[in-house]
């Protein structure tokens, strides 16, 4: 089984609203925040929490993603990885890199950054995977199978996050703007979709809210919506339900709006007939 990486929008969606949580689960793994961003002046702190029934072993280590048009992340083998890129995986420090939690115990990663004398300004950004170490498990033969068949081999999932850590340098600004917005059919089911353009030299990061004109309680509202500055563009799909997709049809408006940890202020807001 792959591992279940990345931002992990989880949608929870009511008869007329849906809303995202700020705190990322896979497997009985939960990993609050989602997203860190640094200065170099200070450090700050993620916390692993094992939901589960029993103990549990997690490795920490940092990895390159580059966000795709599609709004993806792909995984950069650290041999394909640009200057900046490397200067991101160099910068960030954490500690511990490997931790065991008994069940319900919080774990506190520390994590800081370096930044050397002379970096040109810029955002760098590497991605920090927590991902579950196995228990250690023999092959054992199939008792219901002839010996000449062979061993059973079980599989065992692996789960993953991953959340990415920036590092600002500089003096630096974002702008974005919303493009047209539509309702979709996907392979998964019914997606808002629209196009967000982003200028400037950092990521955009924010949440987004669709409402009916004069209507104030929202149609949907999405958290952690980030343009990465790999990208000038990208389009964002938001899964609903059908009754959900089918009100988000006609006349509504769209806000793009900062991280209500840092204020809330409206980065791009527009008006469109979404079909």
């Amino acid at each position: 089984m792959r591992f279940l990486k990345g931002f992990g929008l989880f949608l929870a969606a009511a008869c007329s609203a849906a809303a995202f949580t700020p705190a990322i689960a896979a497997g009985d793994l939960l990993v609050a925040p989602t997203r860190l961003v640094l200065d170099g002046s200070r450090g700050t702190e993620v916390v692993l929490n094992n939901i589960g029934a029993e103990p549990a072993t997690y490795r920490i280590s940092l990895e390159i993603k580059r966000m795709t048009a599609a709004g993806g992340l792909d995984e950069i083998a650290e041999a394909d990885a640009t200057d900046a890129e490397k200067a991101a995986l160099a910068m960030i420090a954490f500690s511990p890199r490997r931790v065991t939690l008994p069940p319900n115990q919080p774990q506190v990663i520390r994590v800081g950054v370096r930044v050397p004398e002379g970096t040109p300004a810029g955002e760098y950004r590497a991605h920090m995977l927590f991902r579950a170490v196995p228990d250690a498990a023999p092959a054992v033969a199939d008792a219901a199978k002839p010996a000449a068949e062979g061993v059973s081999i079980a599989l065992t999932p692996i789960y993953g996050i991953t959340i990415p850590v920036i590092v600002r340098v500089g003096d630096l600004g974002a702008e974005a703007v919303i493009g047209d917005a539509w309702v979709s059919e996907t392979r998964d089911g019914p997606a808002f979709e629209f196009d967000l353009t982003r200028s400037g030299n950092r990521s955009v990061y924010g949440d987004i809210e669709v409402t009916r004109p004069g209507v104030a309680e929202p149609l949907l509202l999405a958290r952690g919506i980030a343009v990465y500055p790999e990208v000038g563009a990208r389009r964002v799909s938001l899964r609903v339900p059908p009754e959900l997709a089918a009100k988000l049809k006609g006349p509504v408006h769209i806000r793009y709006s900062e991280d209500r940890e840092i204020g809330g202020g409206t980065i791009d807001a527009a008006d469109r007939v979404v079909k």
